[in-house]
């Protein structure tokens, strides 16, 4: 089992950024977290920072590097394929999609770096986006796109096992208002577009699911019933990007601080990332909200409120609260149980990205510390 962090909290998408990050940051929480054996990464390299690995001088530099600092990056966050800290990302991390070549090489280019930067005999993993923003846009060409890009990178990465004995996996992640954004959607993409033509049965080796549970929370899914239905089916997780959202039930705080609950949460309502909210009614029904500002919108009278916000804001994954607000770190908690029934399941990646724009009092005064928290809670959990 291999714990880590995801660089993507920090900004910079050049490989120089990238390694000056590692070492005002990565270097610090290793010496708390992991201060006498090596410590895993979940590495984030965009879109540049890939295409400059390409060259083997940079390439063995950087092995180097990572091997001297002993930082093993067993996982790539193969997501955010351009600047994931620019002042506005939202919609903007879900380019380019799945049905544009410019996606599979990013992660084929990933792939290479990462079979080069892993010590021998580790399997890597890589996380990717659920296709694309929206279902409802998809059309059948893109479809037919999407299946044929995802069939032949399989092929890739089996003809790198056959060829180095490297195993590497690519795991898409749902996400809330994707084309891919419950596991239902998952299983539908294996069983009607990926496996019926998978002529040499490589699909389930190769292609797998990174479950990130803040976005499945967000989704109000049963974590445990989610990582079953994979299961059940031979569809393997490959990556748990462990995650917390933000979640307010209204209904247990008492009327006259209804107001100033709401106010807490619209300090969350940052313009930088999309912040996708569904509420369920006491009724059961769920409504899901693009962005937080348009759930906000709907409030007349907070006194009124009954129902559960779930916000889709990675906050500091030990947090069970946030001043009147909760959070789903029970969530983490159920998916874990369910995780240590799953023998294929190695790689869990600390992925609270959203530090920088967390509401100040949530802030921390030193980022290595609030990282090495999460990851030393993370590993006490996982060892109960």
């Amino acid at each position: 089992m291999q714990i880590g962090y995801c660089t993507n909290v920090h900004a910079g998408p050049d490989l120089k950024s990238t390694q000056a990050n590692l070492l005002q940051y990565a270097a610090k929480v290793k010496e708390q977290f992991s201060p006498n054996e090596p410590m895993g990464i979940g590495l984030w390299l965009a879109a540049p920072a890939a295409v400059a690995l390409k060259d083997p001088s940079t390439l063995n530099e950087f092995r180097s590097w990572l091997n001297q600092k002993e930082l093993v990056p067993f996982t790539l966050n193969g997501f955010p394929y351009g600047d994931f800290h620019s002042e506005v990302v939202k919609h903007q991390v879900y380019q380019p999609t799945w049905f544009e070549e410019d996606r599979l090489t990013y992660t084929t280019n990933l792939i290479d770096a990462l079979h080069e930067l892993l010590p021998a005999g580790v399997e890597g993993s890589i996380s990717t986006l659920p296709v694309a923003w929206n279902r409802r846009s998809m059309t059948p060409p893109q479809w037919l796109q999407t299946s044929q890009q995802l069939l032949q990178l399989c092929q890739y990465l089996h003809q790198l096992e056959q060829e180095t004995g490297r195993l590497i996996y690519v795991c898409l992640e749902p996400e809330p208002g994707c084309v891919l954004d419950v596991a239902e959607d998952m299983i539908n993409l294996f069983q009607e577009r990926l496996l019926p033509f998978d002529d040499d049965n490589i699909v389930t080796r190769y292609l797998r699911i990174c479950h990130d549970i803040c976005h499945s929370a967000v989704m109000f899914e049963a974590q445990a019933d989610a990582l079953r239905k994979y299961q059940q089916l031979g569809i393997r997780v490959g990556k748990i990007q462990v995650s917390s959202a933000v979640r307010v039930d209204f209904s247990t705080i008492d009327t006259a601080h209804r107001a100033a609950a709401l106010e807490q949460l619209r300090s969350f309502n940052e313009p930088r990332y999309l912040h996708q909210t569904s509420i369920r009614h006491t009724s059961g029904q769920t409504k899901f909200y693009e962005d937080l500002d348009l759930a906000l919108a709907t409030v007349k009278d907070p006194t009124q409120l009954t129902n559960t916000w779930s916000v889709h804001f990675h906050v500091p994954v030990y947090l069970q609260t946030l001043g009147l607000l909760g959070t789903s770190q029970t969530d983490i908690l159920d998916c874990f149980d369910v995780c240590k029934s799953m023998p294929d399941l190695k790689h869990f990646e600390v992925e609270t990205y959203a530090w920088n724009v967390l509401p100040e009092e949530h802030q921390v005064s030193n980022l290595a510390d609030g990282i090495a928290k999460e990851m030393t809670w993370v590993k006490n959990q996982l060892d109960n």
